[in-house]
């Protein structure tokens, strides 16, 4: 900028700027209504938006030298707003309803003398904050050095700590004993040496030479925040460590960021020198730190996420459609082939059932907790990666990487307080989100046995270093393992394969087994699409009429779904009791049982159901709800069974179709099933297999088929067809 640049210049372009920038209307002045909410006091910050700087010091330097000397020109914003808000200048800022008095009103009505040198901080009831430009570039963490020092820098980065709220003092008054003098020490860093004494000049001037008193009631603190931001994983280069960045939050910004969060920061990168003994040892060098003025959030959590009125309304259109189930599924990586249900399940886990909190203390969970075991290469790992990328709170580990400790919390050294603090785990990173745990195999059995209480009970107990407390770790758990053996072994039973106690595998809603199985066409049709994916760089365009929607469009529509508390109605109520019943008697007639059926499977009904209700933003829970819950449920049953190669290999498919097909209307009582239910139902089938079927058994005379507009047949029977 310059030796000769004259600061009181720019310090009236401050006051330029506030007073006569209008907004987009251009009948209403932006800062002056923003001052008036200050001086009225329901607004503590003013945020002094860079994209309104640029418009209105249009080829000037103005903005570049603010960018340059941020510092500086807050303390000229902070200076000129309050000439604005001084009831003594001419066109000043009054209040505009009575304002009760505090302590700093009766610091400013003493007298003069009693008061030398008031400091502006003491009566100031604002911050000033400075939001970036909206084009403003983020620069990489490991590119932040010495030349960026005074600079407003824009970083973005993952929060791994958060201190507590502490007040952080600006200004320390002291009072005179003897005299009822008053002394300010106006406070820049995080540690000061309080005054003991009157100065030497003051007590020339007043004769006082008493002890000096702090006067906490007197004195400006300000809410103070400690945070640390650790780089990007994509940022990191190949073979080194990630970086880290110490932010000090101030004001209204703190309690705004949790640890987990992907965050873009904003602020003065700025230098702290050492004290104590570590200067000696540091010597020349000095530390850094960088004072937060704006803080973004890169994904918003789905409780946070606002919707447009337009957005809402297409979100409204998508809920109409009777596919809708389909297609969101079928976004949920349409890279990676096949695996429909398994896609439908993550994305129940996604939506998640209804949280009840009952009068008697009893908290019913909503969460829903998936386990996908199968053989290496079947995109196991790949779909809990892309869970993380769609969730706005994700955390991702490997079993091998994670301790007890890792996952739940451990006992740290807090550096600013020095007393010792809890620094939570994965699964308290991921509150109110999804842990995805992959190689859940590989996991040491007493770390493991670190996960029971938060699947249950969703909560960690600790009892560390005289610290006894319970963490809330309100978490969906999505783990992936591999068989006992590395690969599924079809001579040993299901229990030897999958190798996890009954006490963990009874807290998964659902258990799913995917198999490597060895089919020539499909293998063609994996190959073809794997090729294409390579070629193109995206999916392959769908054969059928289904609209695949973007990870932004599924995050708004899985947070309008967690809106809707559908309840279940008490008709529902024998149908599900009877199916309970059979599912555990199912169980009890197996000579070798291949899930373990207690009352915490009932439980996942329900939460399946209310899901899936959900997706509808229906306020209740209808039959087909619970049938299709059914249906995923015994499909991933069906896929422990280890003769169920044999089975596909033995049955026709199309007399397995047509028994598929008559259990439902048997079960139901329905008189017209349409081509989506059937296609679902026989998920397992190709299409030309389910066509063939259904107009073979039409020429039977078994139903009747009705054609729509595309060509799909659609089952309709009579009474005696029912029968």
């Amino acid at each position: 900028m310059g030796d000769k640049m004259e600061y009181f210049k720019e310090a009236q372009k401050c006051h330029e700027f506030m007073d006569n920038f209008t907004a987009n209307d251009g009948k209403t002045i932006k800062y002056r209504e923003i001052l008036q909410e200050i001086a009225n006091r329901t607004r503590k910050t003013l945020h002094i938006d860079l994209d309104d700087v640029q418009e209105f010091t249009q080829g000037t330097p103005f903005l570049e030298n603010l960018l340059e000397n941020t510092k500086r020109y807050q303390s000229h914003f902070a200076s000129q707003a309050d000439v604005i808000l001084d009831p003594t200048k001419p066109n000043c800022i009054i209040p505009q309803r009575l304002v009760p008095q505090d302590t700093f009103d009766v610091l400013m009505n003493q007298p003069a003398e009693k008061a030398p040198d008031m400091p502006p901080e003491l009566l100031r009831r604002f911050e000033v904050s400075f939001k970036p430009l909206s084009k403003a570039r983020t620069i990489p963490m490991r590119q932040i050095g010495a030349a960026h020092i005074g600079k407003l820098v824009s970083v973005k980065g993952i929060c791994t700590h958060v201190t507590d709220v502490k007040p952080h003092i600006i200004v320390a008054t002291y009072t005179d004993a003897e005299t009822g003098y008053e002394v300010y020490q106006h406070v820049t860093g995080r540690q000061f040496n309080p005054l003991d004494s009157i100065p030497k000049e003051l007590q020339l001037s007043t004769g006082a030479k008493g002890q000096l008193t702090l006067e906490t009631r007197g004195s400006r603190f300000m809410k103070y925040q400690e945070l640390k931001m650790q780089e990007l994983a994509i940022e990191v280069p190949q073979g080194a460590t990630p970086r880290s960045l110490h932010l000090q939050l101030k004001g209204e910004l703190t309690r705004s960021v949790k640890p987990g969060d992907s965050i873009t920061m904003t602020g003065i990168h700025m230098t702290e020198p050492y004290t104590g003994f570590r200067a000696m040892k540091a010597g020349l060098l000095t530390n850094t730190f960088t004072e937060a003025m704006h803080v973004d959030h890169n994904k918003q959590s789905y409780a946070d996420l606002q919707l447009s009125s337009d957005k809402d309304s297409h979100l409204e259109e998508l809920s109409e459609r009777e596919d809708i189930y389909g297609i969101l599924s079928a976004s949920i990586a349409p890279e990676i082939f096949g695996h429909e249900d398994v896609k439908k399940a993550l994305l129940l886990c996604m939506v998640g059932g209804v949280t009840r909190h009952l009068k008697d203390g009893m908290k019913l969970r909503g969460d829903i907790h998936l386990c996908l075991m199968g053989d290496p290469g079947v995109a196991k790992s790949q779909l809990i990666k892309h869970i993380t990328h769609i969730s706005p709170r994700a955390v991702y580990t490997t079993g091998k990487g994670s301790s007890g400790v890792g996952l739940t919390a451990a006992v740290q050294r807090d550096p600013v307080t020095s007393e010792m603090v809890l620094e939570g785990g994965a699964l308290v990173l991921a509150d109110m989100g999804i842990c995805c745990i992959d190689e859940f195999d590989k996991m040491d059995e007493g770390d493991r046995t670190a996960i029971h209480e938060v699947m249950e009970q969703q909560t960690v107990s600790i009892a560390k270093a005289g610290i006894t407390t319970t963490l809330n770790t309100r978490t969906t758990v999505l783990a992936a393992a591999n068989p006992a053996m590395g690969r599924y072994d079809p001579r040993r039973s299901p229990t030897e394969n999958i190798n996890l106690p009954a006490a963990l595998l009874s807290r998964f809603d659902l258990m799913w087994l995917i198999l490597d199985k060895k089919n020539a066409e499909m293998d063609r049709a994996l190959c073809a699409h794997v090729m294409s994916v390579h070629h193109t760089g995206h999916a392959p365009e769908r054969t059928d009429t289904v609209e695949l929607l973007d990870a932004a469009t599924l995050r708004s529509y899985i947070a309008k779904a967690k809106q809707c508390n559908p309840h279940i109605p008490e008709e529902l109520t024998e149908y599900v009791a009877v199916v309970y019943s059979e599912m555990r008697a199912d169980e009890v007639a197996q000579e070798v049982p291949h899930s373990y059926t207690t009352a915490r499977t009932l439980l996942s009904i329900l939460r399946l159901s209310q899901a899936l209700a959900r997706l509808r933003f229906a306020d209740h829970v209808d039959q087909a709800d619970v049938d299709e819950a059914l249906r995923l449920m015994l499909m991933s049953k069906i896929s422990l069974r280890d003769d169920d190669d044999r089975h596909q290999t033995k049955t026709d498919p199309i007399v397995a179709i047509y028994g598929k097909i008559r259990e439902e209307i048997l079960r139901k009582h329905k008189q017209t099933f349409t081509w989506e239910e059937v296609t679902t139902l026989c998920s397992g089938y190709t299409a030309e297999q389910i066509r063939q079927t259904l107009e073979d058994y039409e020429s039977s005379g078994v139903w009747n088929l009705e054609r729509d507009a595309r060509g799909n047949p659609s089952i309709v029977l009579g009474q005696d067809d029912m029968q």
